[in-house]
């Protein structure tokens, strides 16, 4: 049994409501996983699962979701150690009042690639941005994190499919059940 998190893109915002309780009952109830748990209204599942094909797994629930609640759904699915990895690795100051500590999770590393090819050299005093396997180490001014220029550049719709941002806090909460 693998401990497995779902994190979907889009999710209570731009008309997408979805209650936690409704996700819940589709993890668990439809889709027939076990331990599921929401964490936050945002988006984010804990699941145990046997499905060992991660590729075949993430396509399912993607179908779940788009015919249960009926919108263009799209999740980056990973194991819970994955998930901690990810956060233990993060490579910026990660108490700081000033600014936001994000990873931007990635289903097609090629997407995460041109995000970083396209970003260029990174403004350090607006803000940061490293690549980490199969994520994006992203921080930014507190307030500004839909206008900085990675911000303005994550909101393409050209990676809309394949990309989702969590704060690393939020991360951080996936970690615990």
């Amino acid at each position: 049994m693998t401990r497995r998190v779902a994190l979907l893109r889009g999710v209570n915002v731009n008309g997408i409501a979805i209650r936690s309780a409704d996700l819940k009952a589709l993890f668990a109830e439809e889709l027939g996983f076990g331990a599921v748990r929401t964490v936050l209204a945002s988006g984010n599942v804990l699941f145990d699962t046997d499905e060992r094909d991660a590729t075949a797994l993430r396509k399912r629930i993607e179908q779940a979701l788009r015919k249960r609640f009926g919108y263009e759904a799209w999740i980056v699915l990973l194991t819970q150690k994955q998930v901690a990895d990810v956060a233990k690795a993060y490579p910026f100051e990660r108490i700081d009042d000033e600014r936001h500590p994000y990873i931007v999770f990635g289903s097609d590393t090629a997407m995460l690639d041109e995000i970083v090819e396209k970003a260029g050299t990174v403004d350090a005093d607006v803000e940061q941005m490293e690549p980490g396997k199969g994520v994006l180490y992203w921080q930014c001014p507190r307030g500004e994190s839909l206008d900085t220029p990675v911000a303005k550049l994550l909101a393409k719709t050209r990676y809309k499919s394949s990309t989702t941002t969590r704060n690393l806090r939020t991360v951080e909460k996936l970690l615990t059940g």
